[in-house]
């Protein structure tokens, strides 16, 4: 995983940021404050941040969903591009991480627009399902266990509506999605969520080289 846009120069990436990432404070200040942690690698970098707000921007959504919260940067730089009448639902496992997010969730006065649901996000899914929330749903981001990764994006698919998008995280993991040599479980695992996408006729594709890699799905 990797916290920064895979490829650049120190120097170039130093230039990226300085010259198109407006990062708002608080973001800062949680980015800077996750960075302490031992698995601050876990979060993703500001400009995949402020992309995923310009989305969520030019798509005019409303009603989005969150698989992996971690400390809160990426579900606060999207509740803050949702309108005041925006929900996301947010996914995770872990009180201790989510604890940070929803510190900084009502710092910057989005709490009322994130509903968190500390359970296997499988379940939240299928809840939602159940409760009659189908094609529902404007803007997903997957974030979580690599080799859950076909399932969020299965149960995702059907809470999008038509013409809504999927956004998926460390599609490149640090690059080893390319070495043939590693054999890790979570690297094939990606790979193969890799391959299903590609062949998925269902969605309109592009994977963006962006921090970590990204992959775009957006429901045909």
């Amino acid at each position: 995983m990797s916290n920064k846009t895979l490829g650049l120069s120190p120097q170039l990436h130093d230039y990226l940021l300085s010259t198109s990432v407006r990062e708002p404070e608080l973001l800062t200040q949680l980015r800077e404050e996750t960075a302490k942690l031992p698995m601050s690698n876990m979060q993703i970098a500001p400009e995949q941040g402020q992309f995923m707000a310009l989305l969520v921007q030019l798509m005019g959504a409303k009603k989005a969903i969150e698989i992996g919260v971690f400390t809160g940067y990426s579900s606060l730089a999207v509740a803050l591009a949702l309108p005041e009448n925006g929900k996301l639902v947010a996914c995770d496992v872990d009180e201790e991480y989510t604890a940070i997010a929803r510190r900084y969730w009502e710092k910057a006065g989005v709490s009322g627009k994130i509903d968190l649901h500390l359970a296997p996000a499988l379940e939240t899914l299928d809840r939602l399902l159940e409760d009659g929330q189908a094609e529902t749903f404007d803007f997903a981001f997957i974030d979580a266990d690599k080799r859950n990764y076909p399932n969020y994006y299965e149960k995702s698919l059907q809470l999008l509506r038509r013409g809504g998008l999927i956004a998926i995280d460390n599609v490149l993991w640090s690059g080893r999605v390319a070495d043939s040599e590693d054999t890790d479980k979570r690297t094939q695992a990606i790979r193969d969520f890799n391959q299903k996408l590609y062949e998925d006729d269902r969605v309109t594709l592009s994977l963006v080289p962006i921090a970590d890699g990204v992959t775009l799905a957006l429901k045909r």
